[in-house]
Parts: structure tokens; C-alpha cells; sequence
């Protein structure tokens, strides 16, 4: 409601020629015995019936029809929130123009609600609003973050690889190594823990090596579907402490996070899931988008939604009380969605979504990304 197409013009004023859009409540259609045309309305797609698609807000559930919509760029997925428009007659609303509804840029919405601090950590105010921290975000232009997915620590081709990596950032430290997982290339049972652990310990003393690396860098650890813990259901707790004790004394600035975490640097928000999501929003929209340009429509759907996952349960199942670790309210700066789909890296409404794709099916490619100017590098560790 406080964006521009959809605000109610102030009492006398003059009209503007840009035409200004009055959203309609569902109950205001299922109280309408003749046709309603020119109706937009703002619900949740869901399938009520099986093969039957409606359109539910707080109000009430319409079926639509779709036959003859024109959908703009997104993935659509059952539990979106979307826009539609369109006539409505016979009980069915016929769908016109389908889209998302547009999105709120962070900034926008900090001049709502002030410096109040929606990202979580310690603090009570945001730290987007520290000119210091700002400053210091600037100045230290040499800071990056290096993202990697599927660290599989069971493979000798990925050590090796990891050992280039190190050696190649030994001397100028990044600020963090961000590992996703899974950490092992295959479940393996009841020895699953014991092996992770014995492979972490082959980590901790590849880290070790590097002495340069261990005072100065953080190395962040985000678990994923195949890692220890329960089982598909987000947000994931971190990897039990059992396991990781001996690369936490070893590596003091190693951090064993939840799926999803959040990072905060300086002013910047950044956001991490390890989730194959690429892959299961485009199996489970309403039409596949004709263009085949997947980053673009995945990364406008994420933004616009405001939300990790914005799938139906039995597709992603969410943990109910801590659903808040999956919104995107205010938009992050950065949101890391580790995926097994190719590498990309899209942008939309000031946040950057990257996906470093699968390290070893990726012929070892990684993401870095530069806080200071923000940009995104490609990287790869040849043979």
C-alpha cells in the first residue's frame, strides 16, 4: 500500500496522469452477482482441488483461470503471493496479467520503520544507520568473502584443490571463507558422523598450514540437506559440537552456523541457504517462463516474495516457529543461495542474489564477493 501505483490520492488534489490501481478484497468478487471487470486483486496461489488453481487472501478463496494470462517475469509456485488481474463471472476470476507485487527497496523501508534492527544480533539498532561502521565498510576496500558449495571433505581432488585455494589466499587473507555443504559426497550410514568428523579434522590441519589464514580470516560453516541433523525441514540447526570440536580449538575463527545464517558485516546484510531452491521452484511453477533465463525469474521471485522459500510445505518443509530466519524483510544486500544449478549472479532492487554452484561438479569454480564495491567476481581453480 505505500507504493506509488497503488497509493490513494490526496482529497483534492489534481489527478496524475499515471493511472493508479485500487486492489479488491476476494470477498468484494464472491459478493458480485454480475460481471466485475478491470478487478485487480492481491491473494495467495494455492490448489484447493487437485489441477484447479485459486487465488486466497484473508477474506475468502476464488478459483482462476489461466488460459489466457499473461505472466510476467517470475517463477510462480503454489503459496506465492501475486497480482492478479482480470474480469470475474460465473464464480471464476479469468486472469489477465499475472505478476508479483513490486517489491520495497530496503532503504524504503527504513524510512518507515527508522533504525529499528529486523536482521537479528546483538544489537538494538540496525547497522545500516552507523555512518562509522559506513566509513569503515569503504576504507577497507581489500575485504572479500569467498563462497564455495558441496565442500565434499571425503574427496581428494577437493583437498587438493582446497590446498591451492588456501595457498593462493595465504597472503592477503579474505575476510571470510564461507563453506557450504554437504560436507561428504554420499550419506554413509551409521558411520556418517564419525566420518564427517575425521574429515573435519583433515580440514583443521590443511587450515593450520596456512598461519597467515588462521588469525585472519573466519571460516564459516553453513550444513547442508545431507549433513547431520534432522532431516529436510528448515531453518537446520548448525552441526552438533561432537563433531566440529576439534577444528573449532585448532581453527579459533571457524564458525559452525544454522541453515539458513545471517552474516553481518559492517553495514552490509548478508544472508546464506544451502538449498537445492533453483531446482524446486522450477519444478513446481504454475508455467515455466518461455525465456528460459532461470537466474532473472528466480531472483525477481525471490525479492518480490520476501521469503527463502516461498514453496508449499510438502515441497519445503518449514519449521513453523522459525519461519523468521527465512524472510527477507528489509532485503538483505546480499542473499547467497547455494544451489547444485549452474553458477549465477543476478541483481534486483539494490540485493544481489549469487549462487556459487557444486565446487566439484563446477570444475571448482567459487563466487568472491567484494563488500566495499560490491561487485562479483567468478573464479575457478584450474588444473
Amino acid at each position: 500500500m505505500r507504493h506509488d501505483l497503488f497509493t490513494s490520492p490526496v482529497i483534492g488534489a489534481v489527478p496524475e496522469e499515471s493511472k493508479k490501481f485500487h486492489l479488491k478484497p476476494i470477498e468484494y468478487l464472491l459478493g458480485s452477482t454480475v460481471k466485475q471487470g478491470e478487478v485487480i486483486v492481491l491473494g495467495m496461489l494455492t490448489q484447493l482441488k487437485e489441477g484447479k488453481w485459486y487465488l486466497e487472501d484473508l477474506t475468502g478463496s476464488v478459483q482462476i483461470n489461466l488460459t489466457k494470462a499473461k505472466f510476467h517475469t517470475g517463477l510462480f509456485t503454489e503459496n506465492c503471493f501475486v497480482l492478479a488481474e482480470g474480469y470475474y463471472e460465473d464464480d471464476i476470476f479469468h486472469v489477465s496479467a499475472f505478476g508479483f507485487p513490486p517489491p520495497e527497496p530496503s532503504a524504503s523501508t527504513r524510512n518507515f520503520f527508522g533504525n529499528i534492527n529486523f536482521f537479528g544480533g546483538p544489537s538494538n539498532t540496525c547497522a545500516k544507520a552507523s555512518a562509522k561502521l559506513k566509513q569503515i565498510e569503504q576504507e577497507n576496500e581489500d575485504a572479500m568473502f569467498i563462497f564455495l558449495s558441496d565442500v565434499y571433505l571425503d574427496q581428494i581432488k577437493v583437498m587438493e584443490k582446497l590446498k591451492v585455494l588456501f595457498t593462493g589466499y595465504s597472503e592477503f587473507p579474505p575476510t571470510c571463507f564461507v563453506f557450504c555443504g554437504n560436507f561428504l559426497s554420499s550419506p554413509s550410514g551409521n558411520n556418517h558422523a564419525k566420518l564427517l568428523k575425521d574429515c573435519f579434522q583433515g580440514l583443521a590441519d590443511l587450515i593450520c598450514e596456512f598461519p597467515n589464514l588462521v588469525q585472519n580470516s573466519r571460516f564459516i560453516f553453513v550444513p547442508g540437506p545431507q549433513d547431520p541433523g534432522p532431516s529436510t525441514i528448515l531453518p537446520r540447526p548448525a552441526i552438533p559440537n561432537s563433531i566440529t570440536e576439534d577444528i573449532r580449538r585448532k581453527v579459533p575463527l571457524a564458525a559452525f552456523t544454522s541453515n539458513p545464517c545471517r552474516i553481518q558485516y559492517c553495514t552490509q546484510e548478508i544472508v546464506v541457504l544451502r538449498e537445492d531452491i533453483v531446482t524446486k521452484m522450477c519444478r513446481n511453477c504454475v508455467r515455466f517462463p518461455e525465456d528460459g533465463d532461470i537466474p532473472t525469474h528466480f531472483t525477481k521471485t525471490l525479492i518480490c516474495q520476501g521469503h527463502l522459500t516461498p514453496l508449499p510445505l510438502h515441497v519445503c518443509p518449514v519449521y513453523w516457529s522459525y519461519d523468521s530466519g527465512l524472510r527477507l524483510y528489509p532485503l538483505p544486500d546480499l542473499i547467497v543461495c547455494a544451489d547444485k544449478y549452474d553458477p549465477f549472479h543476478s541483481s534486483a532492487v539494490d540485493s544481489i542474489v549469487l549462487n556459487p554452484g557444486s565446487f566439484p561438479r563446477t570444475d571448482f569454480s567459487f563466487k568472491v564477493y567484494l563488500p566495499a564495491s560490491r561487485q562479483i567476481e567468478d573464479s575457478k581453480i584450474d588444473d
